[in-house]
């Protein structure tokens, strides 16, 4: 995914209401931003990091500017992290288009949004001759481990709910995938049982009723980020 422009570098002066952050930009305009994440952002958020920002072109926007990228200084050391909780189902969607999501290899069709179960939407029901797969796109931002990527940074029970509503679309016969989309560099992913045991368990139970779980890194820069290769998922049974 490409910007239309590349992204505005800046210093994080402060995160705050969840969704607001104040950025100091090279001239010493300091400019509020939209923060399209309701998570603890954990790591990422100490003020006078480098932040990179995109600019909207919609004057009806309320906030012209967005974040999209903090330079973290993770175990293993500093490296850009996509914090933009928007872009994993864009994202995905861009690799199917373009054959690089080879757990989908085959589907013929991408559909956003659709209801399933009792109230519930899944981000994805990818369509194709074996029949439907529900897939559910989560974002990964968290490293507190050199190489271990880890989900969630915060309480998650929509996000446990869903595992549970997968796990009954395959016990009704039906096929049911997570893709967990890792913005950053890792090497392996695993759920963090310590930050939320509910989810952690629900994670579990999803793998052991036979809802496919993916998990891959992405490659980010100023000018694109994008879904990249596979990591394993290191989650015990």
């Amino acid at each position: 995914m490409h910007f239309p422009t590349p992204l505005t570098e800046g210093r994080l002066v402060r995160r705050y209401k969840r969704f607001l952050a104040d950025v100091a930009l090279a001239d010493g305009s300091v400019v509020t931003a939209h923060c399209a994440n309701p998570g603890a952002m954990l790591g990422l958020v100490a003020p006078g990091r480098p932040v990179l920002l995109s600019a909207s072109a919609n004057p009806a926007r309320k906030l012209a500017w967005s974040w999209e990228m903090v330079e973290a200084d993770l175990p293993g050391g500093p490296q850009w992290v996509g914090i933009n909780t928007l872009r994993p189902n864009a994202l995905v969607a861009e690799a199917f288009r373009e054959g690089r999501l080879p757990a989908l290899r085959g589907a013929v069709s991408l559909r956003p949004e659709v209801r399933y179960a009792r109230a519930s939407r899944v981000d994805f029901l990818a369509d194709g001759p074996d029949g439907p797969c529900h897939v559910e796109v989560k974002n990964c931002h968290m490293m507190r481990r050199a190489g271990l990527a880890e989900f969630p940074d915060c309480t998650a029970a929509r996000s446990a709910r869903h595992m549970d509503d997968l796990a009954d679309v395959v016990r009704a016969g039906g096929r049911a995938m997570v893709i967990v989309v890792v913005q950053m560099r890792a090497e392996r992913f695993d759920v963090a049982g310590d930050i939320d045991p509910a989810f952690a368990a629900a994670f579990r139970r999803a793998r052991a009723a036979g809802v496919e779980t993916r998990a891959h890194v992405c490659r980010l820069s100023p000018q694109e980020v994008a879904l990249a290769h596979e990591i394993p998922i290191v989650t015990a049974p």
